[in-house]
């Protein structure tokens, strides 16, 4: 049996799909459960039950001889939430309950870290160990990952192979209950179709041009094919980034964003926040050398080839939306 927690969310539910189509049925899923927004995430995947995540650390201690693998996807993500006591309840607390539970029963454990724990990228975008102690993440989700981290890398019993993974810019269908938090191309769609344009965020320095902000997006396809990978190899346990190793600018996305919805580019600049000027990213870009060096050979989509899949594929226009994978 595989357990997938966080399964309403984003990921983890496009993970389900992923894994019933590699013929894995035979799952258990673990969120709360509370938001009916949410329930369109995994309604027709294939699993054998579901249980609230505050009853999954008992369910594991009970049934661990059955669970071959889990996938702990789970967590509070909200970059803007303040409460440091919610981050250390949901994301360092809970995930070290889930830790031990595997590293006790001798279970294979890939766990959500996340690029938040790079914070301005003064040390750069390396997954190496040696500098996670001294990462200034941004914000009290950053933190709380990097926390989480820090602690795996101390621990002397640990499952018999684990992954800690540093997503970086996910974007894809099933995010749309994310609200603000939903990727940029999401929010970019629902723009134009409300507007007929986007607006994206002018820039604060004068080495950086309007629009010239960049990340290191990622396609969720890219993602899962990253997780299955490691869930089938199991090369030398540690943190790896999940990326694309290619930064792009936000002025790339907004107009491949309009191009796959067969629109002429109409793209405008407003003023950064006051309140999230100062610690912005201006940049992001995975150094993906660990993954490819741990064997993984995959492809990755280009910003173009993402957004066209995303937009052509799940995007059902204004009256219904995006659709699910």
């Amino acid at each position: 049996m595989i357990v997938i927690t966080g399964a309403a969310g984003f990921i983890a539910s496009c993970l389900l799909r992923k894994l019933n189509e590699a013929g894995h049925c035979n799952l258990l899923i673990a969120d709360d459960f509370s938001r009916t927004d949410k329930s369109f995430n995994f309604a027709g995947k294939l699993y054998i039950a579901a249980v609230h995540r505050d009853q999954l650390p008992d369910w594991l201690a009970r049934m661990h001889r059955d669970v071959q693998f889990v996938f702990h996807l789970g967590a509070r993500t909200d970059t803007t939430e303040q409460d440091t006591a919610l981050f250390d309840r949901l994301n360092l607390h809970y995930s070290q309950t889930i830790w031990n539970l595997c590293a006790q029963h001798g279970i294979p454990l890939i766990y959500a870290s996340s690029a938040a724990t790079y914070g301005l990228g003064e040390l750069g975008y390396r997954d190496d160990h040696d500098i996670v102690p001294q990462l200034k993440p941004l914000n009290p989700y950053g933190r709380s990952k990097n926390d989480f981290d820090r602690w795996v890398l101390q621990q002397v019993q640990a499952p018999p192979f684990w992954a800690g993974l540093k997503f970086f810019n996910v974007y894809g269908p099933n995010e749309y209950h994310k609200g603000r938090m939903a990727s940029v191309v999401f929010h970019t769609v629902r723009q134009i179709q409300a507007t007929g344009g986007m607006k994206l965020f002018r820039s604060h320095r004068p080495d950086v041009a309007d629009g010239m902000q960049s990340r290191d997006f990622i396609y969720i396809k890219d993602v899962l094919d990253i997780c299955y990978w490691l869930f089938e190899h199991r090369p030398a346990s540690g943190l790896y980034n999940v990326g694309t190793g290619q930064a792009c600018s936000f002025l790339d996305l907004a107009t491949h964003t309009f191009l796959a919805l067969g629109l002429s580019p109409n793209i405008s600049f407003v003023d950064t926040p006051e309140d999230i000027r100062g610690t912005y990213q201006y940049f992001t870009q995975a150094d993906m050398q660990k993954l490819r060096q741990a064997g993984y050979t995959g492809r990755f989509h280009t910003l173009e080839e993402g957004i066209y899949d995303y937009v052509k594929s799940y995007w059902r226009g204004a009256e219904q939306g995006f659709g699910y994978y």
